[in-house]
């Protein structure tokens, strides 16, 4: 196990930021932390870092205790890289010199030359190495990024911590830097744990997603799980746009609602509430009209269509953009072909 923690709570006075959490994850695994502003998200990822103590519980890195039970050890002593969200480089420096600076002192001091050697092998790892001799302001956002993310890797450390590492950068280079530095931390066989509230980050780059709310892991597992069965209402909608919809659910996880049939497998059987995502419905031009497109969102490569159900009132489709349809179109919605949806509490 590269990271651990086990029962792990901070306060700041009254007001609680972590609350009970437990983790654990794989070496090699990448673990998207995802939630809101507020939620306990980077606190968690500083007490694991060190720079925060635990009111409570323990935090293991690589089996190592380091922090719980009378135990705390530095962070500069835990073997963490970490990557923060304003790149934290020192304008003074140049790349080489900022990347070695993570490096320990003894490769700084008498060893640079071995330091040296460390920092160029990270800035090829994050392709930078044709700018080691440039400072900071040189560089592009996605450059300082990266220079950031070698810095981290330098040292080898036994665990990588990513702080909304892209928040600062526009939406296209946004999404670029992002495959980029996937691969870099598959490439280097790096264990990383990425905090973010950008939901398609989150989803896009983790092995598993970890959901919190108010302190809280709310559900943890592969994104492509929790996204299409979320635990909650509030889950539901915090990962995108979901239309709640009640129904009977029959023997066999077939459940009968006022929109046609789903399947949900595993669901009891009786009355639920189904957390039926946009992509999951369909429309058509057909004579059994049951719907009124009321407001239409292009996005590119997709249409986020509003409709007003003459049954069911309020509802959200989402369709390529290859045909449109036009507000006030009256159209007929039903469930996509082989639609799985998910029962919610």
């Amino acid at each position: 196990m590269a990271v651990e923690t086990r029962g792990l709570v901070k306060a700041f006075g009254p007001v609680p930021a972590v609350c009970e959490v437990d983790l654990a994850v794989d070496r090699g695994e990448l673990l998207a932390v995802l939630g809101p502003s507020g939620c306990g998200k980077t606190t968690l990822l500083r007490l694991i870092a060190g720079f925060e103590r635990p009111g409570r519980g323990e935090v293991l890195v690589g089996d190592r205790l380091v922090a719980g039970d009378g135990v705390f050890v530095a962070p500069e002593q835990r073997r963490i890289g970490m990557v923060f969200q304003d790149y934290a480089l020192f304008p003074h420096l140049t790349v080489e010199r900022n990347v070695a600076f993570g490096l320990p002192r003894r490769e700084r001091g008498r060893g640079r030359a071995r330091g040296a050697a460390r920092a160029q092998t990270a800035l090829e790892l994050v392709g930078l190495q044709h700018k080691a001799e440039r400072l900071p302001h040189e560089l592009s956002g996605g450059e300082r990024q990266r220079a950031a993310l070698a810095r981290a890797l330098a040292p080898g450390p036994e665990l990588v911590l990513l702080d909304e590492p892209f928040s600062s950068l526009d939406a296209s280079l946004r999404a670029d830097l992002r495959r980029e530095v996937e691969l870099i931390l598959r490439d280097a066989e790096a264990t990383a744990v990425l905090v973010t509230h950008d939901q398609e980050e989150a989803l896009s780059l983790g092995d598993r997603l970890a959901v919190m709310r108010e302190g809280r892991i709310v559900q943890l597992g592969p994104p492509e799980e929790v996204y299409a069965r979320p635990a909650d209402r509030w889950t539901a909608g915090f990962l995108g746009e979901v239309n709640l919809i009640a129904g009977m659910c029959r023997r066999g996880g077939a459940v009968e609602t006022w929109l046609g049939v789903f399947d949900s497998p595993g669901a009891a059987a009786g009355r639920v509430d189904l957390a039926v995502r946009p992509e999951q419905l369909d429309l058509r031009l057909d004579r059994a009209v049951n719907a009124e497109v009321v407001e239409r969102e292009f996005r590119g490569h997709d249409v986020l269509y509003r409709l007003r159900h003459e049954v069911g009132g309020s509802l959200l489709v989402q369709l390529p953009s290859l045909e449109l349809y036009e507000v006030g179109a009256q159209v007929h919605v039903r469930p996509a072909a082989a639609a799985v949806a998910s029962v919610v509490d």
